[in-house]
């Protein structure tokens, strides 16, 4: 009965991480048209922030804890599922277009974003000072409470740039479309975030207990059923997004995303308390930054990513979640 119940909770969260992404996705590109800003622009702002919600909860009651090195390797997991996963599937559903603005602008700065919270993270190990660099518990670095606000501060420097661009570049307004009206606006996009979140935490909660009541230990559901579920915003959102023809929100769904967690999350956490890195953390954040060189590949030699492009990238998240469990 308690399985079945759990099914039953699964596929109600499911429905409303779908349902509240369609809200959300309409309502903010109403907003994009209303401002008459790219949808790419509100992608990688409104929408980034708010598919990244449960990672932000997540990390910051991890760190009002005393317990903030979860937030490294949440934040990182969820970097390589956005650039894998999500954009693979995206692409493998229908070949992603990817503007230039994200080729050109934002996925750089992105890359350039994950160099430097590498080197900082691996302090130790970069300096030669890590005791035993094959010990993956042994520790690679510290983020230092001032790391944290450096963080935060390139956070708040790019934000205010993204929005210097958005008025910069105003679009004509698109007269003949009926748009929401704000007061909808505001509702879908709230609604949306609310049902997202929710829906997301009802599916890792059931998910868990299923898995727990199939055998599965904890650990393995830790690596693979939370840390997916914690994404599934980011995956959700941007497949209906890009199934609404809404391709530069999509996109710069997954790039805002990836330098939300890397900015805004890390930076929060360890400015409320220095997170540990460990070596098995900093060889994931080597991987991610791995991982982000090889996706920029894809995208900046075509105009679009396509299937096969897609079907390798989330072939590649199947060997990196097979990795991560051996480890």
């Amino acid at each position: 009965m308690q399985i079945f119940l759990n099914i039953v909770v699964l596929l109600i969260g499911f429905a409303a991480l779908i349902k509240g992404a369609d809200f959300f996705v309409d309502g903010s590109a109403s907003v994009a048209k209303r401002l008459k800003v790219p949808g790419v622009i509100i992608g990688l702002t409104i929408v980034a922030m708010g598919t990244s919600a449960p990672e932000l909860a997540v990390s910051v009651s991890a760190g009002l804890s005393g317990s903030n090195a979860i937030a490294v390797s949440n934040v990182v997991g969820s970097n390589i599922f956005n650039l894998l996963a999500v954009l693979g599937i995206c692409a493998i559903l229908k070949p992603l277009p990817v503007g230039q603005e994200i080729k050109k602008r934002d996925y750089p700065l992105s890359l350039l974003f994950t160099l430097a919270v590498f080197l900082l993270a691996g302090n130790l190990v970069l300096s030669g000072q890590c005791k035993n660099i094959h010990d993956m518990n042994e520790t690679a670095g510290t983020l230092f409470r001032w790391n944290g606000l450096v963080l935060i501060a390139a956070f708040i420097l790019y934000l205010l740039y993204t929005i210097h661009i958005a008025k910069k570049n105003r679009l004509q307004a698109e007269e003949e479309i009926e748009l929401l009206t704000p007061f909808q606006c505001a509702v879908y996009i709230v609604g949306g975030i609310i049902a997202i979140i929710l829906g997301g935490q009802l599916v890792v909660d059931s998910a868990e207990k299923l898995a727990l009541a199939f055998g599965m230990s904890e650990t393995l559901v830790g690596l693979t059923i939370v840390a997916i579920g914690t994404s599934l915003p980011e995956l959700v959102t941007s497949v209906v997004a890009a199934k609404k023809g809404e391709n530069g929100m999509a996109a710069g769904n997954v790039v805002g995303s990836n330098i939300f967690n890397l900015l805004l999350i890390l930076g929060v956490s360890s400015t409320i308390h220095p997170v540990e890195i460990m070596v098995a953390s900093f060889v994931d954040l080597g991987m991610l930054l791995g991982v982000s060189l090889i996706a920029y590949a894809f995208i900046f030699t075509g105009r679009r990513v396509s299937r096969v492009e897609g079907g390798v990238m989330v072939l590649m998240y199947a060997l990196y979640t097979c990795y991560v469990i051996a480890r």
